[in-house]
Order: C-alpha cells, then sequence, then structure tokens
C-alpha cells in the first residue's frame, strides 16, 4: 500500500511469545492479502481492475473492496465530496512521490483535471456485489482509507488469537487494543506538522481500545518559495488543501479515523470540527493554517499539550 506496517504485540500468560509470534504472522499476511484487493500499485488487484473497466462494465468484487468503497462513498456524502475516491483520475498532474519533479502544474490543467473528480460516477450494487465507473475518465484510488481498514483486519486476527495488548501502525494509521504488561496505558504522540523529526511531538494522549489516524501536509510535499504542496488535494480547486498544516483523529476503529482525517484536514477547524462532533466516538486534533491548535470537546482533558507546534512555512 505504498507505505510502513509495524505490529507490536505483547505476549501474557494466556499467550507466550511463541504463540505471540504466530499471530502477528497471521496479521501481517492479512494486510498483504487485503494489499493485493485494494492497491493501485498491482495491476491484477481488484481496484485495478475497477479501472480498467471505466465506462465498460461492472466488475464483481469482494466483501473487503465493496464494504471499504461503500465507507467511502459515506464520507464522500457526509463531507460534501471533499473526501473523493475519484481524485485518481488526476493521476499525473501533481507529482509528490520521492524521485519526481516538483513543480506546479499550469493552471488550466490542474482545471481540466478537477472537472473528473465525482465520486456520483461510482456504482455501487451491493446485492450482485459488483463496482461499476459509469465515466471512462474516472479512476479510483483507496489509498485514503484502505490502509484503515487493512488495520482493523489484522486487530481483528490477533484478537481471534488471544492476543491483548498490541497496537498496529500502517502509515498515519494506528491502532491500540489493551494497556501495557505494567498496566499503564500506550501513550500516542502527535507530531508537530514543522517539526524537524518524525518524533518531533507537540502533544501526547493516552490511547486505549481506540484508532489514531493523522493527516498532514508535510508528508509527500514540496515547497516553493514560501508556499507549501502536498499530496492532500481539495476537490473544488485541484490544488492541495490550504485550510489545516495537520488533523488526528480518534475513533472506535481505524477505517473511521481514516475515512474522515482527510475531509477534516479540507474543511479546516469550523467545518471539520462540525463533521466530528457529528459522527458517533470521534474526537480530533487540527492544526490549522495559522498554527492554531483545536481540540474537539470528546477528547478535551485527553490531550496533554507538551508546547506550541512550530511556526514555519
Amino acid at each position: 500500500m505504498g507505505t510502513k506496517v509495524t505490529i507490536v504485540a505483547f505476549s501474557s500468560v494466556e499467550r507466550d511469545e511463541r504463540a505471540v509470534g504466530i499471530a502477528l504472522s497471521k496479521a501481517f499476511r492479512e494486510i498483504v492479502r487485503l494489499e493485493k484487493l485494494m492497491s493501485t500499485w498491482l495491476t491484477d488487484s481488484e481496484v485495478s481492475r475497477i479501472n480498467q473497466a471505466a465506462g465498460k462494465s461492472a466488475i464483481t468484487v469482494g466483501p473487503e473492496t465493496l464494504a471499504v468503497i461503500g465507507k467511502s462513498l459515506w464520507i464522500a456524502k457526509e463531507s460534501g465530496g471533499l473526501f473523493d475516491i475519484t481524485f485518481e483520475s488526476m493521476k499525473g498532474v501533481w507529482k509528490f512521490d520521492d524521485g519526481a519533479a516538483h513543480s506546479v502544474p499550469a493552471k488550466n490543467v490542474i482545471e481540466k483535471a478537477r472537472r473528473l473528480i465525482d465520486y456520483r460516477q461510482v456504482e455501487l450494487d451491493e446485492k450482485a456485489s459488483t463496482v461499476k465507473l459509469k465515466r471512462a475518465t474516472t479512476r479510483i484510488n483507496l489509498g485514503g482509507i484502505a490502509k484503515g481498514y487493512a488495520v482493523d483486519a489484522a486487530a481483528r486476527v490477533l484478537e481471534a488469537e488471544g492476543v491483548q495488548a498490541f497496537f498496529i501502525q500502517a502509515g498515519g494509521d494506528l491502532f491500540v487494543r489493551g494497556r501495557k504488561p505494567d498496566g499503564s496505558k500506550f501513550r500516542v504522540g502527535i507530531r508537530d506538522p514543522r517539526g524537524s523529526h518524525d518524533a518531533d511531538y507537540f502533544a501526547l494522549m493516552e490511547v486505549e481500545d481506540h484508532a489514531f489516524s493523522t493527516a498532514g501536509d508535510y508528508e509527500r510535499a514540496f515547497v516553493v518559495g514560501t508556499t507549501r504542496y502536498h499530496h492532500i488535494i481539495d476537490p473544488r480547486s485541484g490544488y492541495p488543501a490550504t485550510a489545516s498544516r495537520s488533523v488526528t483523529v480518534w475513533a472506535t476503529d481505524a477505517l473511521t479515523a481514516d475515512a474522515i482525517d482527510d475531509a477534516i484536514f479540507i474543511l479546516g477547524p469550523t467545518k471539520g470540527m462540525a463533521l466530528v462532533e457529528a459522527i458517533d466516538g470521534a474526537g480530533a486534533v487540527i492544526v490549522d493554517a495559522k498554527n492554531q491548535v483545536t481540540i474537539s470537546k470528546r477528547l478535551e482533558g485527553k490531550v496533554h499539550k507538551l508546547r506550541d507546534p512550530t511556526d514555519a512555512p
């Protein structure tokens, strides 16, 4: 899925080190299995086959891909189209990957490609278990949500194996189950968007049996002058979203956290927090474009702010 996956689990009286090791292997294999279904990096994945049949025919998919696309369409509607898996229709216009030539595309090129983004072109038939892209120019990419689903799936494997304390991280998506062997809760850092390294945190939070997902403008990004360009594109403009620097979402499952963090990022603190508060069990910490930190009601008293985030372009 184009990211690094880390799974850490603790042994217990009920599950010794060998049993936990076997469970870890099974959990990782589950993530690999789901990657083969949903990754656009693989030409024979279910998502790639959907794209290849765009404007032609419906493709039969398994329950996992159907569920993730269904969740994607739900958040697309909830966010007014600001989270939209058809952003893949703009592929090639912006280049943020390592080794790419970092330049700002021409405005007319961006505008032409932006018009191709429209989640309403995705036709989902739950009874037939099929997905069709109605327009030949439409493409989908589940990169903004599939990692959350994979993290939840791996967590279910570990739970079924009797592992009681673990965490799973795939890029910015994290799920924590249980507590450390000494009984203390896991502490998760909220990264400083302009920090000097990955572990430069401006706040900490204790997390137990919850997901923690972060979207930021510091990954896959480049700066021209004083303007930062990054991979979270606002479908309304075709340009990188400008309302936020980072959004960290706390939710009961990684799929929900992963589904809403990009939409909140694009919406910004006012409208983004309204979206968070409307979703049961969800909370968020937003660092906006002016470097101001906003904490949702459900996280008040849970987030321990260490300092202000660094202020820089």
